[in-house]
């Protein structure tokens, strides 16, 4: 089974709905659901999206929609490495850096993200939903 990382922005498309991005979210996340891949996610990513999602829906809505999205990924760790990674790195935005580091410490070699421009450094695969999703 194919194990990739997705950043936050991914998530967001799919849990707040955002178009046009929403119908490659929700095919990346069926795939899991259906065993065909394995998502991973910072544990990074549940901070950030109680924070956005209680912009757009009650906290109890929000919490709902963490709860049945958390049965869709592996929650892996952001731990002292990574942060110092980070931290060092020539990443110009943060969040970006701990999730790229989070995802190569775990040997996640494919990351997905709205946001390529923000990982021309990588050393791994960094595709949008998209272009993962038509690469086969």
């Amino acid at each position: 089974m194919a194990k990739v990382f997705v950043d936050t922005d991914i998530i967001l498309d799919l849990l707040a709905g955002r178009e046009p991005y929403y119908q490659y979210a929700a095919k990346l996340f069926s795939m899991a659901d259906s065993g065909k891949i394995e998502i991973c996610v910072s544990s990074l990513t549940f901070s950030n999206l109680n924070y956005i999602l209680t912009k757009q829906f009650s906290v109890a809505q929000a919490r709902k929609k963490l709860l049945t999205f958390k049965t869709l990924v592996t929650v892996l760790s952001v731990n002292e490495k990574v942060v110092d990674l980070a931290l060092n790195s020539d990443f110009k935005d943060f969040e970006d850096a701990l999730q790229y580091f989070t995802a190569t410490e775990f040997k996640v070699t494919t990351l997905l993200t709205s946001n390529l421009k923000d990982y021309k450094k990588a050393e791994i695969a960094v595709l949008s939903a998209e272009q993962y999703l038509k690469q086969g």
